[in-house]
């Protein structure tokens, strides 16, 4: 569940979900470029839980804790200032489906929002869970995107939004820091 609300909440106004609406929109072909975000999302959270999985056993439950607060800090900072728009990929000539898999794949592995996913799979009993949290959580904002399109997903207050998860995201990285360190 935290991977799932994490990760919807730092998908609004990111990048993946608008290149997905400008794909959705380029081929006229919305159920493909969910399904091809759909499997562009699994794998990439399924590699970052399987980073995750795999460095767990060498970390204290407090050094967990405070890798998740790290990984909140940097997604929240980031969050707080506009980013640029994603690349439209004009010039892939590969079809609707393999453009937007691989397109969608790059952008959602390089984003920040996966160094979360890795943390939170260190902190999960199943991180397995956390892969599918994650996929669900940015499906539940990258589909509304698709159905939307460019030019309404774009007219939404996403800087705003954006800014106000933002914040949240630090406030809670401190919480969760000061809590690693026993300080709160």
């Amino acid at each position: 569940m935290a991977a799932l609300v994490a990760v919807a909440l730092a998908q609004v106004g990111d990048r993946p979900a608008h290149l997905a609406a400008i794909l959705a929109d380029r081929y006229r072909a919305p159920g493909l470029v969910i399904v091809a975000a759909l499997l562009a999302l699994a794998a990439a959270s399924g590699i970052a839980a399987a980073g995750g999985a795999l460095i767990a056993p060498i970390m204290t439950p407090e050094a967990r804790q405070l890798l998740l607060a790290l990984a909140l800090l940097l997604q929240g900072g980031g969050a707080l200032w506009r980013g640029k728009p994603p690349e439209r990929l004009a010039g892939w000539k590969l079809g609707a489906f393999p453009t937007s898999l691989l397109g969608l794949f790059i952008l959602f592995f390089g984003d920040g929002v996966m160094f979360v996913v890795l943390a939170l799979a260190a902190r999960s009993e199943v991180p397995a869970l956390a892969a599918l949290g994650a996929t669900l959580g940015a499906l539940a904002v990258v589909v509304p995107a698709v159905l939307l399109g460019e030019a309404a997903w774009t007219r939404l207050p996403l800087v705003t939004t954006r800014r106000v998860i933002g914040a949240l995201f630090v406030v809670a990285s401190l919480w969760l820091g000061m809590g690693a360190l026993r300080l709160v």
